[in-house]
Parts: C-alpha cells; sequence; structure tokens
C-alpha cells in the first residue's frame, strides 16, 4: 500500500535471500538494506514512520531502535512496534491497548498494542485457522504424542512437557534448565 501511495520505503533484514526477494519483487520502488546499527540509525533518523519487526520464536526480541536514538527522531515521528508482544523492538516501547493505544517518548507517537491483529478479528481468526488446522487434527486423529513424534514442525510448538522446558530460546530467556523434547517422548 504505502509503495502505491508513493512513500519512499526502506526495508531492512539479517536474511540476505529476503532482501534479494524484496529486491526481485519491488525494483527501485522499495530500498533495501542489511539491518546493522549504522543502517537502522541513519534510516530511523530519517523517517516519519518506523514500524518495527522482529522475530526470535519463544525468545525475547532484540532492541533494534535504543533509547538513545529516539530524541534524534524528527518529532511528531511515529514508531510501531509490531514485537512488543516479545518485549519490543523499540527500547521505548510499551505493551499498550486498543482503548489507549499511543503514547509519546520525546516527541516521537509510539504505538504499541499488544495483539495487533484483535483490531481485525474475522480476517485474524480466519488466518490462524488456516495455519493451525491440520495440526489439531492431526493431534485429534492421532493423539498428541504420536502426532508430534510425526511431525517435526508441530514438535517446535511444544515449549514445556511434564514441567521441563523443552524449547532452548525458552528456558534460556527464563534462565531454566533445558531438556531435549526427544529424551522426553522416549
Amino acid at each position: 500500500m504505502a509503495v502505491g501511495m508513493g512513500a519512499d520505503i526502506t526495508v531492512m533484514d539479517i536474511n540476505m535471500d529476503r532482501i534479494r526477494y524484496i529486491d526481485d519483487l519491488w525494483g527501485n520502488r522499495v530500498r533495501t538494506l542489511y539491518s546493522n546499527r549504522l543502517n537502522i540509525e541513519q534510516a530511523v533518523y530519517d523517517a516519519d514512520l518506523v514500524i518495527g519487526g522482529v522475530l526470535l520464536p519463544g525468545a525475547r526480541a532484540p532492541w533494534l531502535v535504543t533509547a538513545d536514538m529516539i530524541p534524534n527522531m524528527k518529532k511528531g515521528a511515529v514508531v510501531v512496534d509490531v514485537s512488543v508482544d516479545q518485549g519490543g523492538c523499540i527500547e521505548t516501547t510499551h505493551a499498550t491497548t486498543h482503548a489507549d493505544p499511543t503514547f509519546f517518548v520525546d516527541g516521537v507517537l509510539h504505538y504499541g498494542v499488544a495483539n495487533m491483529p484483535g483490531a481485525v478479528p474475522n480476517t485474524s481468526t480466519h488466518a490462524l485457522n488456516n495455519a493451525t488446522l491440520r495440526y489439531g487434527l492431526a493431534i485429534a486423529d492421532k493423539g498428541w504424542k504420536q502426532a508430534v513424534m510425526d511431525d517435526a514442525s508441530l514438535a517446535k510448538g511444544v515449549n514445556v512437557l511434564d514441567g521441563k522446558v523443552t524449547y532452548k530460546p525458552v528456558a534460556e530467556a527464563h534462565g531454566l534448565d533445558f531438556v531435549a523434547l526427544d529424551s522426553l517422548l522416549a
């Protein structure tokens, strides 16, 4: 949508394959950069809108936009932290609600609604169902244990079993012992 409106867009990532894909898809209509502190700082200071989104499954998102960057942004600029459910990737953001979604820090408007898809409940429910129905059916047909043993992607969803943390990033994030899922399923 932003491309269609003529916005000057910069997309950053650490995945070079993803950067090449965006380059192939959008050509010179979208600028791509490798995500590092220098590139983030330069882009953030120039931006009217920054949308931060980092996903480290089961782990806390790192702060890519730090508190010391915010005062150097344009007054009235907006930051949206899509990663707020995982602690946020913008240091000055905290979880807000749909009823009270925004706040200012150093003249920069912050939006950090936890569960952003809740703003479009029908659409997000259909998307979630499309992505997860096959797992639910496998569990119903085979039982949870056999379904997990048969499907490595479903096994990745098991974070805790028998009181033991079976997903390493969750164990690390909470300072708990990690136990491999395979050892508990045997």
